[in-house]
């Protein structure tokens, strides 16, 4: 097995998002080639990328092409700040910012079905709410259609333009759906209830007939109902043995498309809408080519529904593009992103391991051992938190781990009580309780860890990003006994600040995210309690800190003075800033820079004498 360099791991390509271009003909996508994120250009043929955008600072993603020519919709922040702005891409390669103005953010919505308009919300007027518009798309003027002045969360548009969904998060665990008519110029509540109920809505269907949306009422797991507009008649449509997270239609209405998360990895089904006897239609689910190993995902179709681009996903292979056509039943692979230097055998395939936490509660984890890991060979291990808190470690590529399993660690991508997608009960056992019982399952894993005969137990570590790099700093502080070192990546470690500074446009989630945390004035105690930063002086082994500049949730405070605190105590502290990051890294300088500093702290730390150097 060949150990590779963080810069060949890094050669590897991220691309994201699919849309087809008027004549079905080019397929509009975002990549990082460059070493940032820009938009381009692919035949469905197959060929060489394009680069429509060539921005050399600021990360810039593709939203769409426009229905009848070749003009092109596109987002980008500044530095990571998460203010997005739409801008427009002619064909003469001159951009135009739509959303003009300082600190707002906004966001496409989707088109109208004749392409002749499309949808933007923004948060211009009020800082906490956002309004949707919709634009002329020839001339781009706009009118404002629905005036948020409530705090909903916007959702889906039905075709016909007269609904709009609206979604609102009362708790983390608990959610309302309600209805505006834009006719009446009237908001009905649809889902009045009692208890902890998740309700989202999901999408309209192509008649504007009905809302599909998801719940979870009277089962663990959410599954797809539909709300009838005229009858007020909900029925189940849909479910899975696990969470069903999303559907959608295909734009001519002859496809819909539903993700199911099943066990850490990403199951997408496709029905085709047939007409049935009266005016009943038929679901025919839609048999899928043989393809390379992976999970298809972001599956799109062409506006006749000719055409399907789709991506395949895999542990040891990242997000490739596929064009599937209906009339020849061909399809065809249009990328190739993993670095051509890295051969797939020499990764790890992940498994889907449990353990029996301290309680009894089984955890499950993505687990990935390494290549040269045997008894004979104890290696180090991490245990790796996921960020949200109600994240989720899943299946797929991910370059980080798979450096570090590449280069001898043993990783662990726990999903500790209080994750996605293991059922409500489990998503809500760790409310008001961070800092404590999700953690104890992080020192439980250790456990779990050492009964595998080829860890070396004494060499354990904790990492993670934003939740993760609090579960982190936790670890170290809280338990500071357990783990051997901790690298901390825009981690929160004083939850009274990021509570009080968390962006004005959360406002709709804001009394959600109080009620699982804290709420910063009336449960100071536990909060102070819960926060690493009032019990740095506890913190003993090696930290590692990397923040981002411009994060506007975990504020770079929360990195300068957890930083500041620990060295007080002698301890070995490295921090990393980028000047020109937000709340993740985009930028491949940045992420090489991140993952080879992050590997060398390890080495040092942890594997200490028995550090293996690139290129073995």
């Amino acid at each position: 097995m060949k150990r590779y360099t963080i810069e060949q791991f890094m050669a590897t390509i991220s691309i994201a998002g699919a849309s087809f271009s008027a004549d079905e003909k080019r397929i509009l996508f975002s990549s990082n080639a460059s070493g940032i994120f820009n938009a381009y250009t692919l035949p469905v043929e197959g060929g060489k990328p394009e680069p429509l955008t060539r921005s050399a600072s600021d990360s810039t993603f593709s939203v769409s092409f426009f229905p009848h020519d070749d003009r092109v919709l596109f987002t980008r922040d500044q530095g990571g700040d998460e203010n997005y702005h739409l801008f427009l891409l002619a064909p003469d390669g001159s951009e135009k910012d739509l959303t003009p103005g300082h600190g707002l953010k906004a966001q496409f919505m989707g088109w109208r079905p004749d392409g002749s308009a499309f949808f933007v919300s923004s948060n211009e007027r009020d800082p906490r709410f956002f309004d949707l518009y919709r634009y002329d798309a020839a001339t781009y003027a706009r009118v404002l259609i629905y005036r948020n002045e409530e705090g909903f969360d916007l959702g889906p548009i039905s075709r016909d333009e007269r609904w709009i969904a609206l979604n609102r998060a009362n708790t983390t665990s608990d959610s309302d759906i309600y209805l505006f008519d834009a006719a009446r110029q009237q908001v009905k509540h649809l889902t009045p209830h009692e208890g902890a109920i998740s309700l989202q809505a999901e999408t309209f269907d192509p008649v504007s007939q009905k809302l599909f949306f998801l719940t979870n009422e009277g089962s663990e797991f959410k599954r797809l109902c539909t709300y009838d507009l005229t009858t007020g008649v909900v029925r189940d449509h849909e479910s899975a043995d696990w969470n069903v997270i999303s559907t959608y239609f295909s734009r001519n209405g002859r496809f819909r498309v539903t993700a199911i998360n099943q066990d850490g990895s990403v199951v997408v089904r496709i029905v085709e809408i047939m007409a049935g006897e009266g005016t009943e239609e038929v679901e025919k689910p839609l048999a899928l080519p043989a393809l390379p190993e992976g999970e298809i995902r972001g599956v799109v179709f062409s506006q006749s529904g000719a055409r399907m681009a789709f991506y395949v996903n895999g542990d040891r292979s990242p997000d490739n593009l596929f064009v599937h056509d209906f009339n020849t039943g061909q399809f065809q692979q249009l990328t190739q992103s993993l670095s051509k230097e890295i051969d797939p055998l020499d990764l790890v395939e992940a498994q889907v391991v449990r353990f029996r936490s301290f309680d009894g509660m089984i955890i499950p984890s993505i687990y990935y051992k390494p290549h040269e890991a045997s008894a004979a060979n104890k290696v180090p291990a991490i245990i790796y938190v996921h960020g949200g808190p109600g994240g989720q470690t899943m299946r797929g590529y991910n370059a980080q781990i798979q450096y570090l399993a590449n280069h001898g660690y043993a990783v662990l991508g726990i999903n500790n009580r209080g994750s996605s997608g293991y059922g409500k009960t489990f998503f809500t056992a760790a409310n008001r309780k961070h800092g404590r019982e999700p953690l104890w399952d992080c020192i439980e894993a250790k456990t779990f860890l050492a009964s595998l005969g080829y860890i070396d137990h004494e060499r354990i570590g904790i990492m993670g990003a934003s939740y993760g790099g609090y579960m982190t700093l936790s670890a170290l502080a809280f338990r500071p006994e357990a783990f051997k070192v901790g690298v901390d990546i825009f981690g929160v470690s004083n939850w009274l600040r990021t509570l009080a500074s968390i962006p004005l446009y959360w406002e709709s989630v804001r009394k959600a995210i109080y009620d699982e945390i804290g709420d910063p004035v009336n449960d100071i105690d536990i909060l102070v309690a819960t926060s690493p930063l009032f019990h740095a002086r506890e913190i003993r082994k090696p930290l590692m800190v990397i923040q981002g500049a411009n994060d506007p949730r975990v504020v770079k405070a929360e990195s300068d003075e957890i930083v500041e605190a620990v060295k007080k105590n002698n301890v070995p502290v490295e921090y990393i800033v980028f000047p020109d990051e937000g709340h993740s890294f985009t930028k491949k300088k940045n992420q090489i820079e991140a993952n080879r500093r992050i590997l060398e702290f390890l080495d040092k730390y942890l594997k200490g004498n028995d550090v293996a150097k690139d290129g073995e």
